[in-house]
């Protein structure tokens, strides 16, 4: 069988550099590797649905904004299918199936439902779709066959519970699913880039974003506001790299050749925090150096996004054909699947003719 992969994001919002450095340059990068037999981006809307209900609007435009900035970055429905996750059914039928085979003490303790669910205030009142969309998670995984899945250190209790799913069902059922492994950022910065202000995670709800799609101006302010040492007050006093922001993205966007172009007096990235632990570098400086990092990585996607906003009707044909893929893929996958559980009633001549002649003699 062949290398396949499926991953995707929640259309709640514009992406943003977490999105970019945990999971989306990584799949431009796989998919122009040639590695894999089949490729499947998801915009999961379905999920964004569990926790906005009530608005469903909001996940309504934002499918746009995610399909954008995925092409813009270098997604080819040429070589990847990008698709929407309501558009293909078979997901949702998969999903009532697999709830059978996971209990609801096991989903409790899922670390990722439990940090959504404190962050969301849904401790009191939780809603059943956001609470079991681990299960749903699995159905998307598992219908397209998907032996990878590229994704962040936060999403990794959610592919094990995929794994633990696979396991229970081909126990149950005989071997008909594929086991999936989750493929990390290879780069430690990137598995969770914190926000600007500092806080553990970059997040749409924490406004601590910096947008794939943001103006220089912007990103520029963002920079200049971020968080750093708070104990480095003057330009002489020793400074921390470790917890400072500004480092972290340093860490996970500078380049060797970014010091030739912006930063000639220094050789590497090494030296500047070296300089910056001894005392006599000042914020500024650094935060401007990033801000010119930054801006060198995202002007390409920001103008390649300008392009696709030109033709937004053939962006939604990209995600209608996609879907039909997609939808053509899941069905071969539900198929098996309900042959395995022997809810194939009339497709099974052998059970018909059985009853058949159990009630006609």
């Amino acid at each position: 069988m062949g290398k396949i992969i499926l991953t995707g994001d929640r259309p709640t919002g514009k992406l943003h550099l977490g999105h970019y450095v945990g999971s989306l340059k990584r799949r431009v990068e796989l998919q122009n590797s040639g590695e894999y037999d089949k490729i499947f981006i998801m915009i999961a809307d379905a999920q964004a649905l569990t926790d906005n209900a009530d608005n469903p609007e909001k996940v309504r435009q934002n499918i746009l904004e995610v399909a954008l900035d995925y092409l813009s970055c270098g997604l080819d429905p040429a070589k990847s299918t990008l698709f929407i996750q309501s558009m293909v059914p078979q997901l949702t039928e998969l999903t009532v199936y697999y709830m059978n085979l996971v209990t609801v003490s096991r989903l409790q303790r899922n670390p990722t439902v439990k940090s959504e669910i404190q962050m969301r205030n849904f401790e009191a009142s939780i809603p059943v779709g956001f609470f079991t969309y681990p299960i749903s998670q699995a159905a998307d995984i598992t219908a397209f066959r998907a032996t990878t899945v590229p994704a962040g250190e936060d999403q990794m209790p959610m592919v094990e519970q995929t794994r633990e799913i696979v396991h229970k069902f081909n126990s149950v059922y005989g071997e008909t699913l594929t086991m999936p492994n989750i493929l990390l950022p290879e780069n430690q910065v990137c598995m969770r880039l914190p926000g600007t202000d500092g806080k553990a995670k970059m997040s749409k709800s924490l406004g601590n974003c910096i947008y794939l799609s943001d103006e220089p101006k912007d990103i520029k302010k963002k920079i200049m506001s971020m968080y750093t040492d708070p104990n480095h007050i003057r330009v002489e006093d020793p400074g921390q790299v470790e917890g400072n922001t500004v480092f972290t993205y340093l860490d996970a966007f500078c380049r060797p050749e970014h010091f030739a172009e912006f930063w000639p007096d220094y050789a590497n990235l090494d030296e500047v925090k070296e300089h910056y632990q001894r005392g006599g570098l000042g914020d500024v400086k650094v935060k401007k150096f990033l801000n010119k990092v930054l801006e060198a990585e995202l002007a390409p996607i920001r103008a390649r996004r300008k392009e696709f906003e030109k033709d937004i009707p053939a962006v939604y044909e990209i995600l209608k054909k996609g879907s039909e893929i997609a939808r053509a893929e899941a069905e071969k996958t539900l198929h098996d699947v309900r042959d395995a559980m022997q809810i194939n009633y009339f497709d099974d001549m052998e059970l018909i003719a059985e009853q058949a002649e159990k009630y006609g003699k």
